[in-house]
């Protein structure tokens, strides 16, 4: 048990700035004149900043350096316990809901995997849909990225933070000489992109409101909307390209952007081979779809298909989840190969889900090798990326990885089955949530929402998002009996 307490000394600063986020759905509240509002954040604050206060007395006689052991457990402690907090106002805003819903809900924001389970959102109060959003900003490159930024004013290192939160293979690697320096890079250029996506969101045609809350979850690429019809509410040709402008560019690795401004060299990104291939799977498949709405008769027009195509299919592949129609009516294998872009096409480093592109590429590069040693068992044939050669333990990750995570999508889905779903549903709400992609289709597709699960089911779907988030092994080796073994 004494373990956990250097990590929980942690955790309660990092409850206590948790905090000041309540402030933003106070600050509408107040604007909307909402008094009845204005006492459920104010109370939500106080009770977060409270809670935190007494962690760090209870544990401040336990503050030492972080050990790798001890930022798994953080990172593990603020993915877990902060949507429980972050539930609390919903539970006193949203009629007739019940904590699991509710914390499905904020477990969703903060992951930003866009799964919602409520429904009517509409009528809800601008602070209640600022709050679902603004969740998702939060959680779209990552809190403990924040984090790792502020540890070293409070005396503490974050490199161990760093690998147990940043998604993708290559954990290891600095880009500045020092890993708070690099947070605070990465977040610069986050901000920078989320008033730029905030200003063509107004551009587009949306008042100031809609565009703050839409511009969260665009950056974060988590897909919540203040509408039941999501951007299908606006009709707007204008506000899908900006959409799809600022989905794309976030499924983009945001440590290239970083490097390409401080060397101001755009080949950074020209040259990186996972967003050569990030892009060129988007345009394949935005014409397939475009083509194979054309032929079933969906549109009659090219222009309306790609048009549909375009954005569904950059939507669903970063795993943002926006939709402007019910795609699950479209043929069969449209909405399918939809869900599958979502697993794989984000960028590692960008604020997207799923096993992320260069995992992907190294896969593949991984039984090309197997094939040409078959023919040629002797032959020296490396796994490389971008002409460096793939450290073994890389590889050793990717596949560990990878077995785990088919491991788990099929446990997940036989468990979602033997609580009465029908097959379509409980394989692609796992699928949707484990890759935190938002929508998936049966009865969670674009046109229902998760609402429709009980208690139990959404429970398991919470759990699926985190193991997502935290890419499966970050979370899963809490339950190794090593890891606790001293």
């Amino acid at each position: 048990m004494r373990m956990l307490f250097p990590a929980l000394n942690v955790f309660s600063r990092v409850l206590v700035a948790f905090a000041f986020a309540f402030l933003v759905p106070l600050a509408w509240a107040w604007s909307e004149d909402h008094e009845q509002y204005r006492y459920v954040w104010e109370g939500s604050f106080a009770l977060a900043a409270a809670s935190g206060w007494l962690l760090w007395v209870l544990t401040r006689s336990h503050r030492r350096e972080l050990q790798a052991r001890d930022g798994f457990l953080l990172v593990n402690m603020v993915w877990l316990l902060l949507p429980a907090f972050s539930a609390v106002p919903l539970m006193f805003t949203v009629p007739d809901i019940s904590w699991s819903k509710a914390y499905f809900e904020a477990m969703s924001a903060l992951t930003a995997t866009g799964a919602t389970a409520l429904s009517g959102l509409d009528a809800l109060p601008v602070s209640v849909n600022v709050w679902r959003c603004f969740l998702q900003l939060i959680g779209g490159l990552g809190i403990m990225l924040l984090v790792v930024a502020v540890l070293p004013m409070l005396g503490l290192g974050g490199m161990q933070l760093y690998k147990a939160e940043t998604p993708g293979p290559m954990k290891d690697t600095k880009f500045t000489p020092r890993i708070a320096e690099t947070a605070r890079g990465l977040w610069g250029v986050y901000f920078l992109f989320s008033g730029a996506c905030l200003l063509a969101y107004r551009w587009a045609g949306m008042g100031w409101a809609d565009a703050f809350m839409h511009m969260c979850t665009t950056m974060g690429l988590g897909g919540f909307s203040s509408y039941d019809a999501s951007l299908g509410h606006f009709d707007s040709l204008r506000v899908e390209l900006v959409a799809t402008f600022f989905m794309v560019i976030s499924g983009i690795s945001f440590v290239r952007y970083f490097v390409v401004l401080r060397t101001r060299r755009l080949t950074p990104l020209t040259h990186d081979r996972e967003i050569r291939t990030y892009v060129a799977v988007l345009l394949v498949a935005i014409l397939l779809v475009a083509l194979l709405l054309m032929v079933h008769g969906v549109h009659t027009r090219f222009e309306d298909a790609l048009r549909d195509s375009a954005f569904h299919v950059v939507s669903m592949a970063t795993t943002t989840g926006y939709a402007t129609t019910d795609f699950s009516q479209w043929p069969v294998f449209a909405p399918v190969l939809l869900i599958f872009l979502g697993t794989f096409v984000s960028c590692a480093g960008s604020t997207g889900g799923g096993i992320k592109m260069v995992r992907m590429i190294l896969l593949i590069k991984q039984a090309r090798r197997e094939l040409v040693r078959i023919i040629h068992p002797r032959v020296v044939n490396p796994v490389t990326l971008g002409g460096q050669v793939v450290p073994l333990p890389v590889m050793t990750s990717v596949l560990g990885y990878m077995l785990i995570y088919g491991a788990a999508t099929m446990g997940l889905t036989f468990l979602m089955l033997f609580t009465g779903l029908d097959i379509v549903t409980a394989f692609s709400a796992v699928v949707a949530t484990v890759n935190n992609i938002g929508p998936g289709l049966g009865q969670v597709g674009p046109a229902s929402n998760f609402g429709v699960l009980g208690d139990l089911q959404l429970n398991m779907l919470s759990f699926a998002m985190v193991l997502g988030r935290l890419e499966l092994l970050s979370f899963l080796v809490l339950f190794t009996g090593a890891f606790w073994r001293r």
